[in-house]
């Protein structure tokens, strides 16, 4: 409880909180919502071009309609996902209503950690790509699945709107593999506050 506690004044620390308790902020988005977008984080062992995939994602968001900017913070690489004092700060300086975590995790790596929603893109198939120097000649190459965690944060709340994993089929090219669930999770975020 104590841990709670101070873990609580931290995080309140650095988010602005409107006037009134914060479990008085009504849940819907108001019009013209601002979403900061963290740096995505790689805490997999597999190579990714997380700037890339951030712009990506950023992109997604404006598509959607949502007014979004990239943060020059990063998500963490622990989990389950929290805003760190960086991004705090970062959505502050913005006047952001929501922070947007995204993580790229192994699920093999951390099998005990607790497991968030997942939304399946793809299963887990051989690779057929002939431009993918493990599979075509030698054969078909079975490949693990990456998730990509994603949390949503409503500024002066603890608890994220959305705290989901996307599973994602891999392919030669990982970052290429990545960009529809970048796609994905844009569309999900949109969908999210637009529904309020």
């Amino acid at each position: 409880m104590r841990l709670l506690c101070l873990l609580s004044s931290l995080v309140f620390a650095f988010l602005p909180v409107p006037t009134g308790n914060a479990q008085d902020l009504p849940p819907e988005a108001k019009p013209g919502a601002k979403v900061c977008v963290a740096v995505v984080a790689n805490a997999s062992t597999t190579s990714a071009f997380v700037e890339r995939l951030t712009e990506r994602l950023t992109k997604g968001l404006k598509q959607n309609k949502l007014d979004s900017i990239t943060m020059s913070s990063s998500t963490t690489e622990k989990y389950p996902l929290q805003l760190t004092s960086e991004n705090g700060e970062e959505v502050k300086e913005n006047d952001c209503d929501y922070a947007l975590l995204t993580q790229i995790r192994d699920p093999k790596q951390h099998p005990l950690e607790p497991k968030a929603p997942e939304i399946s893109i793809g299963g887990r198939v051989p690779s057929i790509d002939a431009s993918d120097p493990l599979g075509g000649s030698s054969g078909p190459v079975h490949r693990d699945n990456l998730q990509v965690a994603f949390a949503l944060f409503r500024v002066g709340r603890l608890k994220p709107v959305i705290d989901t994993n996307i599973l994602e089929r891999p392919s030669a090219n990982v970052s290429d593999t990545l960009i529809p669930a970048m796609d994905h999770e844009a569309n999900r975020v949109g969908h999210e506050l637009k529904k309020h």
